[in-house]
């Protein structure tokens, strides 16, 4: 919300008793000789692009001692282009489509144009925000640009689909939301396993804790073991070498 704060002197407090506070009665302002500061806050708009309202709230001098107070209701734009959007109703055999409007509906012109690729949008006659479309045997695009004091101020574009495209469209299920619900009942089920894994090692703790520890003493004595051997076939394969320097030193001797 946006904060605006706005200064009444006291030459304005002599005007007539019931002028208009921010869009309600003077009786529901602070009257006082001195200057008045009135904090007002925006409301978030109602839409994202095109034209709607938002809540003007007064912060400051409300009736009945309140902390906020609903001023007026005012209009409120965002960006021009909305994109693609979708029908408020549809059947087998046609599509009704709306245009973006606020109320009331015919302070707004609306023109609804039919696009072409490559080529340039044919304006139709309907000059109505409600635009009812019978199915083709081929698929078409429409854009429906709303105007006020012929400027633009909402664009929105639809596509009308044939009728095989909607059967085939509302038959075949959505391979997302297949895969997702997959991966989530998988995520589930694994983590109720891993639960149920921990509750039993929590229960069964000291039974756990000796079997690990019997492990850890084999694998020990495995290595314990597997050094002694490796230490035996080492001294194996150095006395071999030993022996002829020894038949050496006692030859030389015999010789002396």
């Amino acid at each position: 919300m946006k904060n605006v704060s706005i200064l009444q002197g006291p030459g304005e407090l002599n005007k007539p008793t019931y002028r208009s506070c921010f869009g309600i009665p003077a009786k529901c302002c602070s009257v006082s000789n001195s200057t008045i500061v009135k904090e007002v806050e925006f409301g978030m708009c109602t839409v994202t692009c095109g034209v709607g309202i938002r809540e003007v709230i007064l912060t400051n001098g409300c009736p009945g001692g309140e902390s906020k107070c609903i001023v007026r209701v005012e209009e409120c734009r965002g960006p021009v282009d909305c994109g693609w959007g979708k029908p408020i109703s549809e059947s087998l055999e046609n599509v009704k489509l709306v245009c973006v409007h606020t109320s009331p509906e015919n302070r707004f012109k609306y023109v609804w144009k039919l696009l072409r690729p490559d080529q340039q949008a044919i304006v139709l006659t309907n000059d109505t925000a409600v635009l009812e479309v019978q199915r083709e045997i081929r698929p078409m695009a429409l854009e429906c640009d709303t105007l006020d004091n012929n400027e633009i101020v909402a664009s929105i574009k639809f596509t009308v689909y044939t009728t095989k495209e909607l059967q085939m469209k509302r038959s075949r299920p959505p391979d997302t939301d297949a895969v997702l619900v997959f991966v989530l009942t998988i995520g589930v089920v694994l983590c109720i396993f891993v639960i149920f894994v921990l509750i039993f090692i929590i229960i069964n703790w000291a039974a756990v804790k000796a079997f690990w520890g019997s492990k850890t003493s084999t694998t020990e004595i495995h290595s314990e073991l597997s050094s002694m051997r490796y230490k035996d076939s080492t001294s194996l394969d150095q006395s071999p070498a030993e022996i002829p320097g020894h038949e050496d030193d006692a030859l030389s001797e015999w010789n002396e």
